[in-house]
């Protein structure tokens, strides 16, 4: 068949990242500050309406009580708009299923009395994850927790981006950590030449995680101000046979560094010996003298010297 009549400019299909992206966009709702009338002004004159309208009641003629009575009915409406933002607090304001505004500065407002105003706290929370069960890079199970300091950045979509964004932060932080347990070793000693390690590259980690948490929370309006381990530990089924392994590589390497020094000792006591010409000793005697020196630096026990009364071969 001929398709030379389709032209390509007609439909424009995009990928389903750029699709969803530009959703998020168009329907995410992004803060607007707003200002608020000064809630002391209007209650002021709220004040000398009710003065009015109770005098109309009490001296007017009937016409006049009816709507001095209709008049303190829609008075008493009107207080539902007054309210107070603390410090470190914001307000969302939504007018009939519409996201009218943000107010965050502190003080006393007052706003359509229809409005609903949703209250959300900008100060840093700090949220002490609890201990997971994971395993690492190589499949061995350790305990991971961390803590994260966070705040409200974005009040707008925190309010409506998520069902409960104090919920969507402790899901996330969970999900991050497991993430980071998953991508790294314990430590080297069952990784040789691993750069990165959950134990031994706790500022590489702290970073990772707070890169993590950023992708993650941003969608939530959420900044993360800090994010750093808090609890590593191997898993109670290996720690014993692990904590055997660590004891084992600190004794050998004690080992080693006693082995070298034994060998420079008592290369400087043959060189020394050589020397000053105390003592001119031949292979076999050289040999024997190497040997009584190794067992002496490097025995556990204080050497026991022996007398010997006749000659090395005898």
């Amino acid at each position: 068949m001929d398709f030379a009549w389709y032209r390509s400019d007609i439909i424009t299909i995009s990928t389903p990242d750029e699709g969803t992206k530009a959703m998020t966009q168009s329907n995410s709702p992004r803060e607007k500050i707003l200002s608020p009338k000064s809630g002391w002004a209007m209650f002021v004159l709220w004040i000398l309406a009710v003065a009015a309208c109770v005098t109309m009641v009490a001296l007017g003629p009937v016409p006049l009580k009816i709507a001095g009575l209709f008049s303190l009915l829609c008075l008493l409406v009107c207080l539902a708009g007054f309210f107070i933002v603390n410090p470190n607090q914001s307000t969302v304001l939504v007018l009939f299923g519409r996201y009218v505004g943000s107010v965050r500065g502190e003080g006393f407002y007052w706003t359509n009395p229809f409005t609903f105003k949703h209250k959300l706290s900008l100060r840093a929370h700090n949220l002490d994850g609890s201990t997971l069960k994971v395993n690492d890079l190589l499949g061995n199970p350790v305990e991971i927790s961390a803590v994260v300091v966070w705040r409200v950045r974005d009040t707008a979509t925190a309010r409506f981006e998520v069902e409960d964004y104090n919920h969507y932060v402790r899901i996330q932080s969970e999900a991050a950590v497991r993430q980071i347990a998953t991508s790294y070793p314990y430590d080297d000693l069952q990784a040789e030449g691993a750069e990165v390690t959950l134990r031994g590259s706790t500022e590489e980690i702290a970073a990772e995680l707070t890169i993590q948490l950023s992708n993650r929370l941003g969608r939530a309006g959420v900044e993360v101000i800090e994010a750093r381990l808090n609890h590593l530990a191997y898993a109670p089924e290996i720690a014993s046979a692990m904590l055997q392994r660590q004891q084992a590589k600190a004794i050998v390497a004690a080992r080693r560094q006693i082995v070298e020094g034994a060998v420079g000792m008592v290369d400087m006591a043959l060189g020394k010996l050589k020397e000053q010409e105390i003592l001119e000793l031949d292979d076999e005697r050289k040999a024997t003298l190497v040997g009584n020196l190794l067992v002496v630096l490097c025995g556990q026990a204080h050497a026991q010297p022996v007398v010997n009364t006749g000659s090395l071969y005898n």
